[in-house]
């Protein structure tokens, strides 16, 4: 990890549970490191695992609200000229938006478990105007379980919590299929109705 995010990581949480909100807020860290090492401070006794799950998902919702905001907001050109700054790759957004127009509003919740496309899937649901507590239910729904597996495994690890990579893509793998599995019921399912409706 570059030593600049690292202290930033540091500093943040340090703060305990604030800090924890505050470091997946600004988005600077991928949650899975921040969460990591909030795991670590619960194996040291320095927080607790509900409380750094609280204060995970207040955290991590919020962020996502930031880009359903600039997307709601500042639409799809704002993004393309901004987005770099804010991290954002152009192709993240390409993916996440055409995954959007194709599944729908329930892709909120099953994308927030597969690479690429979880990192910007906010962003087309504030450009499709998706209603705000329909989007806030399911991205809170989703990132509980992602707070409680990486706090989780970052207190296994303890003072290897930089190692969360690694450790946990053998989790990750079998999480990623079953995500996009439901995807596909979920579309599967919405076209069936759509056909005996008409």
């Amino acid at each position: 990890m570059h030593e600049l995010i690292q202290n930033i990581l540091m500093f943040l949480i340090d703060l305990g549970y604030i800090g924890i909100a505050l470091a997946l807020m600004i988005e600077i860290i991928p949650s899975e490191i921040v969460l990591a090492y909030a795991g670590y401070l619960v194996s040291r006794g320095e927080v607790s695992f509900t409380g750094a799950v609280i204060a995970g998902t207040i955290g991590g919702t919020i962020a996502q609200m930031f880009l359903y905001w600039m997307g709601l907001y500042g639409g799809r050109p704002f993004l393309d000229k901004y987005g770099k700054y804010l991290l954002i790759k152009k192709k993240h957004l390409d993916l996440s938006e055409e995954w959007f127009k194709k599944y729908g509003s329930g892709v909120i919740f099953t994308a927030r478990f597969i690479p690429v496309v979880r990192h910007a899937i906010s962003i087309p649901a504030g450009i499709a105007k998706m209603p705000w507590t329909r989007f806030t239910l399911y991205t809170t729904c989703a990132i509980i379980p992602w707070s409680i597996f990486f706090i989780f495994l970052g207190e296994r690890l303890g003072s290897k919590w930089q190692e969360i990579d690694e450790f946990a893509q053998p989790y990750l793998r079998p999480i990623i299929i079953i995500a996009i599995v439901i995807t596909v019921l979920y579309v599967a399912f919405h076209f069936y109705r759509r056909r005996k409706n008409r």
